[in-house]
C-alpha cells in the first residue's frame, strides 16, 4: 500500500488526475471503476480539463460504477447516473455503450449482479479502481460487516450512511433510499490497481483504522492492505490520525528523486 499524503484537496486529486491521465496514455482503452460522492468530485473536474486542454482520449475507455441507489429514477437528481452524467460523462467523450452503471430497481437484481460481473470480466477486468471511504470505513456500499469476499449485489444501508447521505437528499435521512447495488469486495479486490482518495478531518480515524488498523469487515477498507498495487491519496487533515506520517511523506518524496533521474 502507497500512502500519498497531499497538502490539501486540489493537490491530493490533481495527483490523482495524474495517476490516470499517466495510465491512459500507455492504455488508450483502459477500463476504469469509477466512484461517486464529493470526495472524486475534484478528479473529474481535472480529467474534464485534460480532455479539453490537453486533448486526452477517452474514446476507448470503458467505465464501471461502483454502485447506485435502488428505488429511485434514473433521471433523480441525487441518482449515481445523475450524478457521473452531470460532473464526468457528458464533458468527455467516452461511448455510451461503455459507461456501465449498476440498475436503480430490485427487479432481477440477482441476474443483473451476475451480468455486471461478467461484463467486467468480458471487458478484460478493471484496471483502475477509484475509491471513497466512509466515516466508518465502508468502500462502495459495503458496509461494516460485509463479507471480505463479497461479489456484487444489494445491501441495506446502515444508518451512518444514511445520515451522512442526507444532505444530499434536503437534509431528511428518510428520503434517501435505505438500499443500493454494489460491486463486492472481492470484486474490487481483482482492480489490477486500486486509487482510494479521502479529505478532511471526518475521514481521519476511518483512513487510520484501513491503513495502520488490522484487516476486519468491521473496516471494509482495511482490506486494501491485502491489495497488491493500492495507492492511497489523502490530504493532511486526513492523515492526521496516521502514526507513520513521517515515514509516508519520506517514502513519496524518494520515489519522486527516482522518477526524475
Amino acid at each position: 500500500m502507497e500512502v500519498i499524503i497531499q497538502p490539501d484537496y486540489h493537490q491530493l486529486t490533481t495527483v490523482a488526475s495524474e495517476i490516470i491521465r499517466d495510465a491512459l496514455l500507455k492504455k488508450p482503452n483502459l477500463v476504469l471503476g469509477l466512484a461517486t460522492g464529493s470526495t472524486p468530485i475534484g478528479l473529474y473536474k481535472a480529467l474534464v480539463r485534460m480532455y479539453k486542454e490537453d486533448r486526452l482520449d477517452f474514446s476507448e475507455v470503458t467505465t464501471f460504477n461502483l454502485d447506485e441507489y435502488v428505488g429511485i429514477p434514473y433521471q433523480h437528481p441525487q441518482s449515481y447516473h445523475t450524478f457521473m452524467a452531470n460532473y464526468f460523462f457528458d464533458h468527455v467523450n467516452i461511448p455510451k455503450e461503455n459507461q456501465h452503471i449498476p440498475q436503480n430497481t430490485t427487479e432481477n437484481h440477482e441476474a443483473f449482479c451476475e451480468v455486471y460481473e461478467e461484463t467486467i470480466k468480458r471487458a478484460g477486468g478493471i484496471d483502475i479502481q477509484v475509491l471513497g471511504i466512509g466515516t466508518d470505513g465502508h468502500i462502495g456500499f459495503n458496509e461494516a460487516s460485509s463479507s471480505l469476499a463479497s461479489r456484487t449485489r444489494i445491501k441495506t444501508l446502515s444508518r451512518s450512511t444514511l445520515e451522512a447521505n442526507a444532505a444530499h437528499f434536503g437534509g431528511d435521512v428518510n428520503a434517501v433510499p435505505e438500499m443500493a447495488i454494489t460491486m463486492g469486495i472481492g470484486t474490487i479486490m481483482e482492480a489490477k490497481q486500486c486509487l482510494l482518495l479521502a479529505n478532511g478531518v471526518s475521514k481521519a480515524d476511518a483512513i487510520a483504522k484501513a491503513i495502520e488498523g488490522p484487516i476486519t469487515s468491521m473496516v471494509p477498507a482495511s482490506i486494501l492492505q491485502m491489495h497488491s498495487k493500492t495507492v492511497v491519496l489523502i490530504d493532511e487533515t486526513a492523515a492526521s490520525d496516521l502514526k507513520e506520517v513521517e515515514y509516508y511523506k519520506r517514502s513519496y518524496a524518494n520515489k519522486l528523486k527516482l522518477q526524475s533521474r
